[in-house]
């Protein structure tokens, strides 16, 4: 029978201290990994890692299979990978990344300071003075999964690093030790922070509508002008589309009312507040205030760049994600 590494305590420990920070981790989003002799405990798709102390989250892989996978036409899903299946656990739908990186330990999360500035044009030529000094690498755009994975390597094959900016997604940091990344995170945290925008939320009256709950903490996607043109403009990184859709409706009081049926799971009333279905599960509501989050930050100077149509076509055909989004429902 093959013996597992045991998972260090200081790993479970500094993946939960990741999972509890909502400008971190959203939801069940986010993965961490840890490798020891071939073996890779990487967070398991929809599991949580708030809870990596508390409960089974991880899912241990064989390191070499999983980086056959890349270029062999695997599918990415790694399941063929597990060296543990009677755990139950599928794993991340990231995983490749984490085999493909050589350091002990890999911690990607999506960070809200990153994303906002990473979605928009301003924001990414400002990152080379704002993360001066770092080991960094700045990946574009692809879907999670092989097409990420691959990106990471082309552009990591000739300049290593330990930080990866990948645009319109999030940040992976690696390294040897937890503490070392913990303070790694807490330093791009730290140059990534921008002024929030002062919007007035006084007035919103959190009410609920007939099959909607008004979600306060998101309402000022409604109340300001310029972050409601944003945030019907388009979706700006996966999770957008996977958990809120494609881009946000507006309507009126009546139309919810009356023709609910053609919303999606999260809808902006102009001047009075940002309402989720009363079906509407955790990671929805998570994903809403982070985009209100984000969008609250960056300066009304900046133009965001949606991922655009085929992209969003891409994320919600893909049963990786569909998988997932069944786990955090």
């Amino acid at each position: 029978m093959l013996t597992l590494p045991s998972i260090p305590d200081e790993f479970g420990a500094a993946s939960s201290q990741l999972g509890d920070d909502p400008m971190l981790v959203q939801g069940a989003g986010g993965n961490t990994s840890y490798k020891h002799d071939g073996i890779m405990w990487v967070k398991a798709s929809g599991a949580m890692l708030s809870r990596a102390c508390s409960d089974d989250v991880f899912a241990a892989v064989d390191v070499s299979s999983v980086l056959a996978e890349i270029d062999n036409g695997g599918d990415g899903s790694c399941c063929d990978s597990l060296v543990c299946s009677e755990q139950g656990l599928r794993p991340s739908i990231e995983t490749t990344f984490h085999a493909l990186l050589p350091q002990r330990f890999v911690f990607h999360y999506h960070s809200v300071r990153s994303l906002a500035h990473s979605i928009s044009i301003e924001g990414r030529q400002s990152l080379p003075d704002k993360l001066s000094g770092l080991d960094w690498l700045s990946v574009p755009y692809a879907r999670p999964g092989l097409p990420l994975t691959k990106a990471i390597r082309s552009s990591y094959v000739d300049n290593p690093a330990s930080v990866f900016l990948l645009q319109k997604h999030g940040v992976i940091v690696a390294g040897e030790d937890c503490a070392d990344i913990l303070r790694t995170i807490a330093d791009i945290e730290s140059r990534l922070t921008l002024p929030k925008r002062h919007t007035d939320c006084s007035a919103v009256v959190a009410e609920s509508l007939a099959g909607w709950v008004c979600c306060s903490e998101a309402s000022k996607l409604a109340l300001d002008k310029t972050t409601l043109s944003r945030a019907t403009a388009g979706s700006y990184y996966p999770d957008h589309v996977v958990f809120l859709g494609p881009s946000l409706d507006t309507a009126d009081v009546s139309q919810l009312d009356s023709i609910r049926s053609k919303f999606g799971v999260a809808v902006l009333i102009p001047k009075v507040g940002a309402y989720l279905r009363e079906d509407a599960s955790p990671a929805n509501t998570a994903m809403l205030i982070c985009l209100s989050e984000i969008l609250s930050m960056i300066p009304n100077d900046w133009k965001l760049e949606p991922i655009g149509h085929a992209a969003e076509k891409e994320l919600i055909g893909w049963d990786a994600e569909k998988y997932r989004q069944k786990l955090t429902g």
